[in-house]
């Protein structure tokens, strides 16, 4: 049996994009991979993260928010960043993990606009199939796309 490839999904808040990342991983590739999250400046676990990923049949209300520093120890094989300012500020890691970008709308920023709850959860929503669709194709996925 081959080693888990260890996978940090990293974004700014570490609140709703890496969260249902590392969600959908350990649910959908836990044979496969070693799925962490984590964020630049982490808040707060995104409730409506929460009740998306729920509908999915994933439960992410156990997870937390944490800082990348909490993880500084573990050798990565890749650091996938969710978010262009995770990316562009992403830290150096030890070891030789990989850097992969998988640049998703925020949700929070994109339900601000919205009228009314179902319109804000549709962005939810739209989000979480994206990662969820790129999550299916891991570990091969990483391999398709260009590190940085």
């Amino acid at each position: 049996m081959s080693k888990k490839s260890k996978i940090l999904f990293l974004c700014t808040e570490n609140s709703c994009r890496s969260q249902m990342a590392e969600g959908f991983a350990r649910q959908l590739k836990g044979d496969a991979v070693e799925p962490y999250s984590a964020g630049l400046e982490p808040r707060g676990l995104d409730p409506n993260a929460v009740k998306v990923m729920a509908e999915a049949g994933v439960d992410i209300s156990h997870q937390r928010p944490k800082h990348f520093s909490e993880l500084m120890h573990i050798p990565f094989d890749y650091v996938v960043t969710v978010c262009s300012r995770a990316y562009e500020a992403c830290p150096t890691f030890p070891g030789t993990a990989k850097l992969v970008h998988v640049d998703l709308d925020d949700p929070p920023a994109l339900a601000k606009n919205a009228c009314t709850e179902k319109e804000a959860l549709e962005h939810y929503r739209r989000v979480r199939d994206e990662i969820r669709a790129f999550v299916q194709e891991l570990p091969q996925a990483l391999l398709s796309r260009r590190a940085e």
